[in-house]
């Protein structure tokens, strides 16, 4: 990314975006173009309402989270009429429920949905999501893909996902400032004839620039040159493995709180292998955070809206592996001594060591 800028309509860029846009649909699991806009995560999100839906549309959203709550705050902002549907924060969106939503509202036309949750560590089971929406509605199926795409498989295509989006600051491992948008077929039919206005984030815009290797506004060059390796290390260490090392993380982390008697906010079938939230019962998690803060300098995150402060959260994506989980855990015992909570110190780590030594004897 220290690279010297080069210019952003000359030849080199061109040959730089032609280099990274089939490595982009291979993540993505689609054979349509993904899409790159200079913006953060929420510019994606904003960018998939603005481009489906017209103002005084009908759609839902599955709010199982602070991100799907997002979803909402965007819609209102466009005058759409919204359809909340929501689980409880830690569980993930019911195909069931799903259905008979949309069989007691036909109007709808779009529905949202996270993909990771990242407030609550939850993934949702977007592909069954998506089969329900489809055979039981017309409506586009849009996700939110931020945090987790790039670390979980994802089949766009093949799951029916009409436009997915996600950001470069998680399993990218990039910094914040680069959203990245993929529509099917149906999703850009609905786009052109669509009459919302937008400028800046008209996806129709995008992709015929894209079509000449190009962009229609000034790319965040820097970004670029690290995606490019991004692109390449994922290649280097192939989309399986990549998956493979994600969930073992979680399995190491998850282990680890199980064997310390800390409880975890999401079941095993609905939690993400990107994010762990951890909801204490015994000791304050807030407390937790300043302490190894302090002492450490790892930051761990806590909880969003009504479960600030009631959870702690670990990112384990991108870069992480799972010596950086060992570690973590090891860190975070002390801690959680250091908050008053009785534990024997090791019990964590030596749960997720054998996590690992099985994931091992398997391959």
């Amino acid at each position: 990314m220290t690279q010297p800028m080069i210019g952003h309509r000359g030849q080199e860029t061109k040959a730089l975006l032609k280099s990274i846009k089939p490595k982009l649909q291979g993540i993505f699991g689609t054979k349509e173009d993904v899409l790159i806009i200079t913006g953060s995560g929420t510019a994606g999100l904003e960018t998939a309402v603005v481009n489906t839906v017209n103002p005084g549309d009908e759609v839902l959203v599955l709010v199982t989270g602070a991100f799907g709550d997002r979803f909402v705050k965007i819609c209102d902002a466009y005058d759409i009429k919204v359809h909340r549907l929501e689980a409880t924060w830690g569980e993930a969106a019911c195909p069931e429920e799903v259905k008979t939503y949309l069989l007691a509202n036909k109007k709808i036309k779009v529905v949202f949905t996270t993909y990771c949750e990242t407030s609550t560590g939850v993934l949702n089971p977007v592909s069954q999501l998506a089969n329900v929406v489809h055979e039981n509605s017309d409506a586009l199926v849009v996700v939110d893909g931020v945090s987790c795409v790039g670390g979980v498989e994802t089949k766009m295509d093949e799951w029916g996902i009409d436009v997915l989006v996600t950001g470069s600051q998680k399993a990218f491992m990039l910094p914040a400032g680069l959203t990245f948008v993929a529509a099917s077929e149906k999703a850009w039919k609905v786009m052109e004839e669509n009459k919302q206005s937008r400028f800046y984030l008209n996806l129709i815009k995008y992709r015929d620039r894209l079509a000449d290797d190009s962009t229609p506004f000034t790319p965040a060059l820097s970004l670029l040159f690290g995606l490019e390796q991004v692109l390449n290390l994922f290649e280097e260490e192939g989309l399986e493995n990549v998956f493979a090392r994600h969930t073992l993380m979680m399995n190491m982390t998850r282990a680890a709180m199980k064997a310390l008697d800390i409880p975890l906010l999401t079941s095993d079938e609905s939690a993400s292998p990107t994010v762990t939230a951890v909801k204490p019962s015994d000791f304050d998690p807030e407390m937790l955070r300043k302490v190894l803060k302090k002492e450490f300098g790892l930051s761990i995150a806590g909880g969003q809206q009504h479960l600030k402060g009631q959870i702690f959260r670990i990112g384990h994506m991108g870069y992480c592996s799972p010596a950086d989980v060992l570690q973590i855990i090891g860190i975070l015992e002390i801690g959680i001594v250091k908050v008053g909570k009785m534990i024997n110190l090791g019990e964590g780590v030596k749960a997720a060591q054998e996590i690992y030594l099985q994931q091992e004897a398997l391959v």
